[in-house]
């Protein structure tokens, strides 16, 4: 009978041990396409490689990095993290308290301001510096209030509160209204403009499938000085916006996936492939204009992906 028990509390050890080796992994998703779909990408090998289970939990930046750096399951992964854009959370969370890791695979990022080109040709938009004109203040005023408007980007976006600042400090903001709508609502409002041969600048970035949808001209912006680029976030300082400034553009940026050290303990096999999780940039190009612009189902789109480039995967997950 003693015997018996033993046996019996091994094998609920063992279960039990199998179980934490396979929790749940939360997926954070953030708003913007490419997270969405790099969400996806990671959900579906933790389910169709590795046999885990995994959620998906929209979110912020700022609620999913407290998310991750609490480890208690609520939020496991930020699938797009941008840097420098996003070196607040990475100084304290992965630096600092060292509860969150990133990947080592990356893919590069740009970002900037984009018009039509028909703009750029048509009034030779080229510079930021012609976005800080009266002519520009008539071109891009599209509610006819007298001022012109210029979308900086979703609320609550890292980039966002750097292209306030740099709107301000381009001098851009006395002749153009920095505006935050939501990504979805700013992208009717962009069609209909193009549609229309309106004037519309806006806050733009590479990989995105705007540049497939539009054609686009990214504005030139002076090259990147590390000594003109000071950016406090919020999150920082709550002064952030009087003790920041920018007058150059922003530097290549590494796109990383960040996730919860916690799960090195609770999903191991989940934490491994996280760590080694690579994307091309024009792959994910390809993937966001599949579902954004073709109305492809994201998980349908994802799967075919995946199936596609089985080789890549099998080096996320070590296997080559």
């Amino acid at each position: 009978m003693k015997a018996l028990s033993t046996l019996t509390a091994l094998a609920a050890l063992t279960l039990g041990t199998g179980a934490l080796a396979q929790e749940k992994v939360m997926v954070g998703e953030p708003s913007w396409p490419g997270a969405k779909v790099m969400s996806r990408v990671i959900g579906q090998v933790i389910e169709t490689r590795l046999g885990g289970e995994a959620g998906y939990a929209p979110g912020a930046n700022a609620v999913i990095f407290a998310a991750m750096d609490g480890g208690r399951g609520d939020i496991d992964v930020h699938p797009d993290v941008w840097l420098p854009n996003h070196e607040s959370f990475r100084k304290e969370y992965v630096e600092q308290k060292g509860t969150v890791a990133l990947s080592s695979g990356s893919y590069e990022g740009r970002t900037g301001f984009c018009t039509p080109t028909y703009m750029a040709e048509e009034h030779n938009i080229r510079s930021i510096f012609d976005l800080a004109t009266p002519m520009a203040q008539d071109l891009f005023d599209t509610d006819g209030d007298g001022k012109g408007e210029i979308w900086v980007g979703g609320s609550g976006w890292a980039s966002t509160n750097v292209h306030k600042v740099k709107v301000r400090d381009y001098g851009i903001e006395t002749f153009l209204d920095p505006s935050t709508e939501d990504e979805a609502v700013f992208y009717a409002r962009l069609k209909d403009a193009i549609d229309r041969k309106q004037g519309v600048v806006f806050y733009c970035y590479s990989p995105h499938y705007v540049h497939a949808l539009y054609d686009v001209t990214m504005i030139e912006e002076p090259a990147y000085d590390e000594a003109a680029y000071t950016m406090v976030q919020p999150g920082e300082d709550a002064d952030w916006f009087n003790k920041s400034s920018i007058t150059t553009g922003d530097m290549i940026k590494t796109v990383t996936v960040g996730y919860s050290r916690s799960l090195e303990e609770r999903n191991p096999a989940a934490a491994a492939f996280l760590s080694k999780i690579d994307m091309e940039s024009e792959e994910l190009s390809k993937l966001t204009y599949e579902v954004v612009v073709q109305g492809r189902d994201i998980d349908a789109a994802v799967s075919d992906w995946l199936a596609a480039n089985g080789k890549v995967v099998d080096g996320w997950l070590g296997l080559n």
